[in-house]
C-alpha cells in the first residue's frame, strides 16, 4: 500500500495519475452539452449505494472509470453559459492550478513549521484586500471556508468588543435581505435569534437606514447594547448594496461595530467601472469576502477582514503543542492565532496564481462583463409582458416572475412558477434558481458567467414560459 503515497519514489505515477484525471476532466468540460443531465436522487442513489467500499478497485484507471458513472456524469457544471442558479462561478485557470498545487504538497496553514512560505503568501493577500478596501494600516484578517464562518468570526470579535457580560442586552442590525449566517452566528454566539433586528429594505432592496437609525434610537433608550451593524454589500438574492456611508455614519455615532458582508460584492475591489459602488466599506470594522464568488476562485476562498489587528486577539487561544506563547516574543507567525480553524489548506494560493497570472485588473474586467450582462438582461425582462423584473439589479442578480396573459390567482401563478424551474432542472437543459419575494414565488437568475450571453438569457425565458405554459394549460383541462 506504499505505492500510493505521495512521496520521492512514487512521483512518476502520480504525474500519470493526475494527467489522466485532468484529461478526463477536460474531455467532460468539452463536450458537456448542458448544465445537468436531469437525474433524479431516486435514479442516482442505487448506482452510488452498489459501490462496495470495502472492496476497493486497486488501480486510479477503474476508479477514473467507475467516477464517470457516480459523479462526472451527472455532476451540475457550472462552466456551463446557461447554469444560471446559485452564486457558483466558473473557475479561472491559473486557480485550478493553484488547487492541484496546494492539494498535492498539502500545506497546514495553522502554523509557520507547517507552512513557512505558504503563511507570508496568505498574509501578502490579505494585506492586498484590505489595501483594496481601505481599512488603514492596522488590519488584518485570515482566509476561512466562507461567508459563514467569515461572519460568525466577525460577530464573535464584535460580541467581545462589546464588553458586556449581559449577553441578553447585545443586538444585532441586518436588512430583511441579509443573509441567513448573520441569524445562524447570532445563535453560535449565545444570543439567540432574538437578538437580530431586521431591518425593513426600500423598493431597491437596500437597507433603510432612517429605519435602522430609529432602532438604534429605541435600542438606546431600552438600555440595550447595539453590538453590530451588518451592512450587506450584495445580498444573496438581489445583489443590492445597503448604504454603507449612511450606515458607517449611524455605527460611529451608536458606538456599534460595522461590519459588511460584501461576500458576493467583493468583485466590485477588482472592478474598473462599479469600484465606487462600495464607497463607505472602508469604514467597516470588518468585511467578508469570498472570493469563490466574484473573484472566479474554486470552493473554498473566503476571508475576514478587520480594522484593527488587535482585535482578532478574541480568536487567539494557545496550546504548547502547537503554537506556544513564547512563539509571539519571538515574533513566529502562527496563523492559527487568529482564526476559529486550527488545521486549514492553503487557499489563499488559488488567489495568488491567479493574481500572478491574469492581474486584479483582468479578474475585474470578468466581473464587470457579467454585470453588464445583468443589466441587459433586465432591460430584456422589463419589455417581455410575460415576466414581472423585481428590482434593476446593481450586481448580476436578476429576480423574476413568469405571470400569464390570462388572469390567474397569484397561489397558482406560483405553482406554474414552482413548476416550471422543477422542470427546467429537470431537463438537463439550464439551471435557475428560486426565492420568495413577499411571500410569492420567484425565479433567480445568478449570472456569473461572462460567456453566458443575452441569447442564452432570452432562450431559457422562453423554455420557463414554455414549461409554466404546459402546467397552467394541464391544470385548466384538468379542471
Amino acid at each position: 500500500m506504499r505505492s500510493h503515497l505521495l512521496n520521492d519514489t512514487t512521483a512518476e505515477s502520480y504525474r500519470r495519475s493526475v494527467t489522466e484525471g485532468v484529461e478526463r476532466v477536460a474531455r467532460k468540460l468539452a463536450t458537456t452539452r448542458g448544465p445537468f443531465t436531469g437525474v433524479t436522487p431516486a435514479e442516482l442513489a442505487p448506482v452510488i449505494d452498489a459501490v462496495d467500499l470495502d472492496k476497493p478497485l486497486g488501480d486510479a484507471s477503474a476508479a477514473l472509470d467507475e467516477l464517470e458513472d457516480v459523479y462526472l456524469r451527472d455532476a451540475v457544471y457550472f462552466h456551463h453559459p446557461r447554469y444560471l442558479g446559485h452564486l457558483n462561478c466558473p473557475v479561472v485557470i491559473p486557480a485550478v492550478l493553484g488547487e492541484a498545487v496546494l492539494s498535492a504538497v498539502n500545506s497546514s496553514l495553522d502554523t509557520w513549521d507547517q507552512s513557512a512560505g505558504g503563511t507570508l503568501i496568505e498574509r501578502k493577500l490579505i494585506d492586498w484586500t484590505t489595501v483594496r478596501i481601505g481599512l488603514g494600516p492596522l488590519a488584518d484578517g485570515i482566509f476561512t471556508s466562507g461567508g459563514t464562518q467569515s461572519n460568525l468570526q466577525a460577530l464573535l470579535l464584535a460580541r467581545e468588543e462589546a464588553g458586556t457580560a449581559d449577553l441578553s442586552k447585545l443586538r444585532i442590525f441586518s436588512s430583511e435581505c441579509s443573509h441567513f449566517s448573520v441569524q445562524k452566528s447570532a445563535t453560535l454566539l449565545g444570543l439567540g435569534r432574538e437578538s437580530v433586528i431586521s431591518i425593513p429594505v426600500d423598493r431597491n432592496k437596500r437597507m433603510q437606514s432612517v429605519v435602522l437609525a430609529a432602532e438604534l434610537e429605541t435600542c438606546r433608550a431600552e438600555g440595550l447594547v447595539p453590538m453590530a451593524i451588518v451592512a450587506t454589500a450584495g445580498t444573496t438574492d438581489f445583489g443590492s448594496i445597503d448604504p454603507l456611508p449612511e450606515i458607517a455614519a449611524l455605527a460611529e455615532e451608536y458606538g456599534a461595530w460595522m461590519h459588511v458582508d460584501a461576500a458576493y460584492g467583493c468583485g466590485l475591489l477588482a472592478s474598473l467601472k462599479r469600484r465606487h459602488l462600495l464607497d463607505g466599506i472602508e469604514h467597516a470594522d470588518s468585511v467578508t469576502v469570498d472570493y469563490h464568488k466574484s473573484f472566479f476562485q474554486p470552493v473554498s476562498s473566503s476571508a475576514v477582514l478587520v480594522r484593527d489587528r488587535a482585535a482578532l486577539r478574541h480568536a487567539t487561544y494557545h496550546a504548547d503543542y502547537l503554537n506556544p506563547r513564547r512563539t509571539v516574543a519571538e515574533q513566529i507567525p502562527n496563523q492559527v492565532d487568529k482564526s476559529l480553524q486550527t488545521t486549514r489548506r492553503f487557499d489563499a494560493l488559488k488567489l495568488w496564481m491567479t493574481l500572478r497570472v491574469m492581474g486584479a485588473d483582468g479578474v475585474g474586467e470578468l466581473f464587470d462583463e457579467v454585470c453588464d450582462l445583468a443589466a441587459a438582461g433586465h432591460d430584456l425582462l422589463a419589455a417581455d409582458p410575460r415576466y414581472d423584473v423585481v428590482v434593476e439589479p446593481q450586481l448580476s442578480t436578476l429576480v423574476y416572475r413568469y405571470v400569464p396573459e390570462a388572469v390567474t390567482s397569484p397561489a397558482e401563478i406560483d405553482r406554474a412558477n414552482l413548476y416550471a424551474r422543477k422542470a427546467l432542472f429537470a431537463s438537463g437543459e439550464a439551471v435557475v434558481a428560486g426565492t420568495k419575494v413577499d411571500g410569492r414565488q420567484y425565479l433567480k437568475f445568478t449570472l456569473l458567467n461572462p460567456e453566458t450571453t443575452v441569447s442564452d438569457i432570452a432562450a431559457v425565458l422562453d423554455l420557463i414560459a414554455g414549461h409554466a405554459e404546459q402546467y397552467l394549460g394541464e391544470n385548466l383541462v384538468h379542471a
